[in-house]
């Protein structure tokens, strides 16, 4: 009985269960070059438990007219603040359906918290700048991560088990059916999740509306 109750009470405190194991991503194109800011997320199969995930705050800053990062994998429950860290204003907005708003924000400024109240995804762009934009990736999934610019990530602290490993990019064609492959994790080995995407060019533009007396 004692040992049932800790093992209730690490999953309850969202800390690394007793039995947990690590998954290596790799992310490439059709070419085989890698692929930066993918969002792999891992769903367990029925008879795994989820680890649980306290709610967090993200923050995407705006500096140099440039959305930093240009994609913040998020679960459902987090919020996110925009940061205006620019010496000029910035119209933050998304008319997405997973959330749809508009805030304007003087240099220094920040949003305030915008909570994510379920899964999707949002483009996220300036109404000044034209060429500013980010992505908001929001899943169920307890386990996430978003690749390095070598198209890498790892996810520690997994529950051992059966997963399901989808796979998620703002350059992915519209209406695409998200990739997805089985992975089982271990405590002594890691897992390898890999995805080979077939990409859109990047939508990100050079034109602004700033000196058009906006």
């Amino acid at each position: 009985m004692r040992r049932l109750l800790a093992i209730a009470t690490v999953f309850i405190l969202g800390g690394t269960p007793a039995h947990a194991g690590r998954v290596v991503v790799e992310v490439v194109d059709t070419s085989g070059h890698p692929v930066a800011d993918a969002v792999v997320s891992l769903a367990p199969r029925p008879g795994t438990p989820a680890r649980t995930i306290a709610p967090a705050t993200h923050y995407v800053d705006q500096k140099d007219e440039t959305f930093l990062p240009f994609v913040t994998a998020m679960h459902v429950g987090d919020s996110v603040i925009f940061r205006n860290s620019d010496t000029t204003r910035h119209h933050v907005y998304s008319f997405s359906d997973m959330v749809k708003f508009e805030t304007m924000l003087a240099p220094g400024e920040s949003s305030p918290a915008l909570v994510m109240k379920g899964p999707g995804n949002a483009a996220v762009g300036c109404n000044i700048h034209d060429q500013m934009l980010t992505y908001l990736y929001v899943t169920k999934d307890p386990e996430i991560a978003t690749t390095d610019a070598q198209g890498r990530a790892s996810i520690d602290g997994v529950v051992a088990g059966d997963y399901v490993a989808h796979a998620w990019h703002p350059q992915l064609r519209p209406g695409v059916i998200l990739p997805i492959q089985g992975v089982t994790v271990n405590e002594s080995i890691p897992a390898t999740v890999r995805f080979n995407l077939a990409l859109l060019p990047d939508p990100r533009g050079a034109m602004d509306r700033e000196h058009l007396g906006y």
